[in-house]
């Protein structure tokens, strides 16, 4: 087998085990929305936090056999693979508008991707560094308290799962970062790095979890899929040196698809508001929960509970 067709099958495997980890968060929240950011008394949750590390050293073991060009544009698939792993293991089918969505936010994510051109990470010098993280735990601070404004359950799961993917794609940005020096030695200068990474990943993982509350998947799923590999994309460009390939052209282009990943979240989260609209109230009667005080005038999504396996309850 050669070391490409490796690093697409670890590809493949990795984005179905992240699939895997955002339906059982997305089912733990419906199950438990008391507990949106870290349900730990929940043993499904720490499946799911099992399935997202073994996601991300797939991910990493996929990186040493092929291009990053390869596998990074790749991971946008966990989306694709999502919404039919969610209709065969917990009966949830997802609309056509949703499926335009899915693909849109893919294709445009891959092709940014692709288009993208690695550089040496570990060529910025450590002020910088720090600057950057400072600067990457306040934006998404930022998005974690404009989440706490909104009262629809989509937008602000889409608020809650950009911060979550800019914490993820900043994490991912320091781990590189961190790897190119180890090659030479891991000086105790990274230790505040390491410790930001720390925080990065353990944001991103409470903050989607969070995400999924009242929200459905495929939104939620498709905001940090797009919003982690863009940051980071972003941050290569303006403090790595990284650059498009084929010059203007190159440029032109990766906005474009940037333009067609935008309008494939658009879709998912109007498709879930329309959702929302169409059902208001009934599912939580539905599932013999009480209506609060003033519920019938809210327009926040309630968490569809029917469908939740016995496992995940």
């Amino acid at each position: 087998m050669s070391a490409l067709v490796l690093a697409v099958l670890l590809s493949l495997v990795s984005a179905v085990a992240y699939a895997a980890a955002a339906i059982v968060q997305e089912r733990v929240a419906a199950s438990a929305p008391s507990s949106a950011y870290a349900p730990v008394r929940r043993p499904a949750w720490w499946g799911s936090v099992t399935l997202n590390g073994l996601g991300a050293a797939l991910h990493v073991a996929a990186l040493a056999y092929g291009p990053l060009t390869l596998v990074q544009p790749m991971g946008a698939l966990t989306i694709v693979f999502a919404l039919p792993m969610s209709a065969v293991f917990i009966r949830r089918r997802a609309g056509a508008t949703a499926w335009r969505g899915a693909v849109m936010a893919t294709a445009g994510l891959a092709g940014l991707l692709a288009l993208t051109k690695g550089a040496d990470a570990g060529a910025v010098a450590m002020g910088p560094r720090l600057v950057l993280a400072a600067a990457g735990l306040g934006a998404v601070a930022a998005l974690f308290v404009a989440s706490r404004a909104l009262h629809r359950a989509a937008t602000r799961s889409v608020l809650l799962a950009a911060a979550a993917g800019s914490a993820f794609g900043l994490a991912s940005v320091f781990t590189k970062s961190v790897a190119e020096d180890w090659q030479s030695g891991l000086p105790a200068a990274e230790l505040p790095i390491l410790f930001a990474i720390a925080a990065f990943a353990l944001a991103g993982l409470m903050l989607s979890q969070a995400s999924y509350r009242g929200a459905g998947l495929a939104a939620p799923l498709a905001t940090v899929t797009v919003v982690n590999p863009v940051v980071a994309a972003a941050i290569g460009l303006t403090l790595f040196g990284e650059s498009f390939r084929y010059g203007t052209a190159g440029t032109a282009i990766a906005l474009g698809f940037g333009v067609v990943a935008a309008g494939g979240l658009i879709l998912l989260t109007t498709e879930r508001l329309n959702a929302g609209r169409r059902t208001g109230p009934a599912p939580a009667l539905a599932a013999g929960m009480p209506a609060a005080p003033g519920a019938a005038g809210r327009q926040e999504d309630t968490p569809d509970q029917t469908a939740t396996p016995p496992a995940l309850r």
